[in-house]
């Protein structure tokens, strides 16, 4: 089981849902910002630690090892968690993933795996694990899905050309409908101007007014 935090909408009749993935060492209290900095009032958040305690934050697998047992776990983790929401009254067709770093690894890694189709992808700052895998292992429904990727030119730790040019066109290739959009950042969220594009991203695949 994931820890989570339901921070509800401000319409309470909504149904519209954003699980909130962090990055390394970080924690769900990292991105309680986030609702104030979208102002999307009909979309209630579920924020989520990672399960692995790293130096005082959470991790969502072994970054210096072997990830792939850690990435498979929290991939289980996570379609566990997003049944849940589907049995809580939060569909999935009405229900995004946004993930920072190894929440962006994880976003795409369990979100294009998953037997429904979810409202949208949105991964930051990250990068994909064995993409050719996860397209294999995509169910026809991961060609119905939306997603959005962007990335900083001056990261220093996940390095953006490598992203962009080898693995985002695997998935491409692949029948997946990825938008890519670039930033002058760091490992970061580049302010207004990304959260700009993430926000109306975010009402598209709602099919909410701007």
């Amino acid at each position: 089981m994931l820890t989570t935090d339901l921070v509800p909408a401000a319409d309470p009749a909504s149904k519209d849902l954003l699980i909130v993935l962090h990055g390394l060492g970080d924690s769900m209290d990292g991105w309680r910002w986030l609702p104030d900095e979208l102002e999307l009032p009909w979309l209630n958040y579920l924020f989520v630690n990672a399960p692995d305690d790293y130096y005082g934050g959470f991790s969502w697998y072994d970054l210096h090892g072997d990830s792939g047992p850690g990435i498979r776990r929290s991939r289980a983790l996570l379609t566990a968690l997003l049944d849940a929401q589907r049995a809580a009254g939060f569909a999935s067709e009405r229900t995004a993933l946004l993930g920072f770093s190894q929440g962006c690894l994880m976003t795409f890694d369990a979100g294009f795996r998953y037997p429904h189709r979810l409202a949208a992808l949105v991964g930051i700052s990250g990068y994909l694990w064995e993409a050719e895998t996860l397209v294999q292992e995509s169910p026809p429904v991961a060609r119905e899905q939306r997603a959005l990727f962007t990335h900083g030119r001056q990261d220093p730790l996940i390095p953006m050309a490598k992203v962009r040019d080898e693995q985002v066109p695997v998935l491409r290739r692949a029948g997946l409908d990825v938008t890519w959009r670039e930033f002058d950042k760091a490992h970061t969220v580049a302010g207004a101007a990304e959260i700009g594009v993430i926000r109306d991203f975010l009402r598209n695949a709602f099919g909410q007014p701007k």
